[in-house]
């Protein structure tokens, strides 16, 4: 079996099943440091308590991705979630399948996420690894603790293409 999936535009709304999408649009910011700086508050709900994890910081240094690209696997977090912000203005792509034992690959979906934007996946998303269209750096926010936090499911007899651009 063979699909093309191509990435549509993300909006709050199209990718809250999957998660949350991390923007200060139509965010009314609180002044702050004597009007120096603006604070956007609860921008997107970081999980990851189950089984006393803690929430960590790292940065991910990605390699752009070439397409079409063939998706051999998807990967989902069940025990939280997990968020990218791009640390230089670019779009970048996410690929998703709602949570379940294996990602449906009829309800696999892909977004272009937007300058000044990142995501954050809900904990059992299942997910393909960053894609990047440049070579840069992503902080991620996701969990560290006891308990399998991640599984691996790889594309056996599927042929699932990636189209972009």
């Amino acid at each position: 079996m063979k699909i093309i999936i191509k990435p549509k535009k993300i909006t709050h709304k199209n990718f809250k099943k999957f998660g949350e999408l991390i923007s200060t649009k139509k965010i009314k910011p609180i002044n702050i440091n004597n009007g120096y700086a603006k604070r956007f508050d609860n921008l997107c709900k970081i999980n990851t308590s189950l089984k006393k994890g803690i929430a960590i910081m790292s940065i991910f240094s990605s390699k752009k991705r070439k397409f079409p690209m063939n998706i051999k696997m998807m990967e989902k977090h069940p025990l939280g979630s997990q968020a990218f912000i791009p640390m230089k203005e670019t779009e970048f792509l996410v690929f998703v399948a709602p949570k379940g034992t294996k990602p449906n690959i009829k309800k696999i979906e892909s977004f272009t996420v937007p300058r000044h934007a990142g995501i954050n996946y809900k904990p059992g998303i299942w997910h393909f690894p960053l894609i990047s269209k440049k070579n840069m750096n992503f902080l991620v926010i996701d969990r560290k603790g006891k308990g399998n936090n991640l599984v691996i499911h790889n594309f056996k007899k599927e042929k699932i293409i990636l189209k972009h651009g």
